[in-house]
């Protein structure tokens, strides 16, 4: 299935070197997946899916189909991907003799450079929980007003690039300021691989602008923070017996404490060793609502879990720095336009696309220093 760099030596020197490049990227990322693995997976997991005796075990069976899935999806995307580079060559040949034609070949090696690209930096996402699903946590900090709108904004930016790409996000907890904005809000985004490249997004976000609640139009620096965590799954050890967890039960409300629901079916969870609160109203119900927040309250403890054994392995020089530092991102609206990442000074100069949700750049970028800084500690 794979290629060989080198085999493009018809066409001009700058496109042969361009699909040479190209050619020899997806080799190595085909090392990587393995596709001839894929396929054999796909083989054993379709002969699980055929047994009428699978679904005796509903839960075995939801995971022999999702990874199955997901399995084939993944093969289908290298294939694609091996085949239309390997179709550039007759494209371009194609071109010289129909008007435009060139043109729809540059557009399809511009398309097929940015899959790959993308596709490269998923082949980093190895780590224990890169393949989950996320939780999302914004909580507004110093600011005041501007800091609650500011973290609404980062929401909206995080539902919006979930839903270009095709990814079902469930928001559990909203928690509204009194002005305007949000106090805190807590949701997941469902689909393979969001917890591996979400994870970059920790960390706190700053925002420079004119505020729109000073009448002296001043500027104004506010600030957000962002929390991920993978979703927990059935297979992570995380017990927490009933006599830790204090429930409450409240009436949900929505912005500016108007009421959403006539019933107490909002769930306020305490974990009372640790402290951690966890919310949830997005259901009518409130044994829906416990559960989720039971979800949340897991994930929060299991992050805090691994948090206290990094520690403990930084502590023996087993290995590096587990903090990427606080503030990771500035967005400027004002007195210029950027948006730039701290850590490995990735910019976009359209605050407004990114807003809109077009955060991709920063998430390959940031994957990507993450693997060097990986690489350097030798973890």
């Amino acid at each position: 299935m794979s290629g060989g760099a080198g085999i493009f030596v018809s066409m001009r020197p700058e496109i042969t070197s361009a699909l040479n490049e190209l050619d020899a990227t997806l080799s190595t990322i085909e090392k990587v997946m393995d596709p001839e693995e894929m396929s054999d997976r796909v083989r054993e997991l379709e002969a699980q899916a055929s047994d009428p005796s699978l679904w005796d075990d509903p839960d075995h069976a939801q995971g022999v189909t999702s990874e199955l899935s997901a399995v084939q999806s993944r093969l289908r995307k290298i294939t694609d991907l091996r085949q239309r580079v390997a179709d550039l060559p007759v494209m371009y040949e194609l071109g010289e003799d129909e008007e435009g034609g060139e043109e729809m070949a540059d557009a399809e090696l511009a398309e097929l450079r940015e899959e790959i690209e993308a596709l490269e930096v998923k082949t980093m996402l190895s780590g224990e929980y890169d393949q989950r699903e996320a939780v999302i946590n914004i909580r507004s900090g110093a600011g005041g007003v501007d800091a609650a709108d500011w973290a609404e904004m980062l929401m909206r930016m995080y539902v919006r690039w979930a839903e270009k790409n095709g990814h079902k996000v469930d928001i559990y907890d909203i928690s509204y300021a009194e002005e305007a904005g949000i106090k805190s809000a807590t949701f997941v985004v469902h689909g393979d691989y969001m917890y591996g490249q979400l994870s970059v997004e920790q960390g706190a976000h700053r925002l420079v602008r004119i505020s729109p609640f000073d009448n002296q139009g001043r500027r104004q620096t506010s600030f957000a923070e962002v929390e991920v965590l993978p979703v927990v799954e059935k297979v992570d050890s995380i017990d927490i017996p009933d006599n830790e967890v204090r429930v409450d039960v409240y009436r949900s409300s929505g912005p500016g404490g108007q009421s959403v629901n006539t019933t107490d079916s909002a769930v306020r969870l305490t974990h009372i060793p640790t402290g951690i609160v966890v919310t949830c109203q997005n259901e009518k119900s409130q044994i829906q609502n416990k559960a989720s927040a039971m979800r949340v309250l897991q994930a929060k403890l299991l992050e805090k879990k691994r948090q206290e054994e990094r520690a403990e392995m930084d502590a023996l020089g087993a290995g590096g720095n587990a903090s990427w530092g606080n503030q990771m991102r500035s967005y400027v609206l004002h007195p210029y336009q950027m948006v730039k990442d701290l850590r490995n000074d990735f910019e976009v100069n359209d605050p407004s696309k990114v807003l809109g949700g077009e955060i991709d750049g920063f998430l390959e970028a940031g994957i990507r220093w993450r693997m060097s800084q990986q690489q350097k500690s030798g973890a």
